[in-house]
């Protein structure tokens, strides 16, 4: 009894590490397959946002989304102003008809104005269609505030798929993501931001920060300084982007074609 006891019991052993390596499995095929170097190796007509840009120089941008809250953005354009340097936001159009005053200072203060969707839907369970018609909507409200049409879109989420980014570009408008994230939204202290941002950043790198996050006006300050003595040109997302014939590798990275 003992016997048949203890082979019921190592059964049930080896089924459970058995059960754990395969979830371990499934995870780190999850995570490798919705990588952009994935998608790209693995199959070649999959659409892409631009993740970064291979260009001569150290040249790199400085996005923010603006979603929701609005208490640093009057704070992040005097940061900003302060050092000479021009950013990228990319608003949705519910924050623009909440904040019109603060999309009219940062077209004011020469940085980008650019589409981050309509409501920030999740853009993938859409219709292409129900796409376009969202961002051609928030297009307008940017326009209307500024007097410019919006030409780059940062999906809401970060999320896309084919159509998503078919949909969008049909309508003349580049995708725009980032190659560095620095999660400020999760409310690292400054220092932790800082330090995340100039260690991953490379030329062409594209930045992304949040309007509203609690600690990045206090962190901006010392990248921009950090960047500058690493010989980097601060520009924003659309005069960093390549113009002309371009390609988008598996990574995401624009390219000359």
């Amino acid at each position: 009894m003992i016997l048949v006891a203890g082979k019921r019991a190592g059964k049930k052993v080896r089924r459970a590490i058995a059960a754990f390596l395969a979830l371990g499995a499934a995870a780190a095929i999850f995570a490798l397959v919705y990588s952009p170097a994935f998608v790209g190796a693995s199959a070649t007509q999959r659409q892409l946002p631009v993740y970064s840009v291979g260009r001569d120089g150290k040249f790199c941008s400085l996005t923010f989304d603006a979603a929701w809250g609005n208490e640093d953005t009057p704070e992040l354009i005097r940061i900003l102003d302060s050092y000479g340097i021009k950013a990228t936001f990319f608003v949705v159009g519910d924050w623009v008809r909440k904040y019109p005053e603060s999309v009219k200072a940062l077209a004011d203060a020469g940085h980008e104005v650019m589409n981050h969707s309509n409501h920030h839907d999740h853009f993938n369970p859409l219709t292409t269609e129900q796409i376009k018609e969202d961002v051609s909507a928030c297009a307008e409200e940017i326009a209307a505030v500024t007097g410019k049409m919006p030409n780059l879109f940062r999906c809401p989420y970060g999320e896309y798929d084919d159509h998503v980014i078919a949909a969008v570009e049909s309508l003349g408008i580049t995708c725009v993501q980032w190659d560095v994230d620095s999660l400020d939204w999760k409310d690292y202290d400054a220092e932790t931001i800082r330090k995340r941002v100039c260690s991953r950043i490379s030329p062409g790198s594209i930045v992304l920060f949040h309007n509203a996050a609690k600690h990045t006006p206090e962190a901006l300050p010392g990248i921009i300084e950090e960047l500058i003595r690493e010989g980097y040109t601060i520009v924003p997302a659309g005069q960093l982007l390549l113009t002309g014939d371009t390609q988008i590798d598996h990574t995401g990275r624009q390219l000359p074609a």
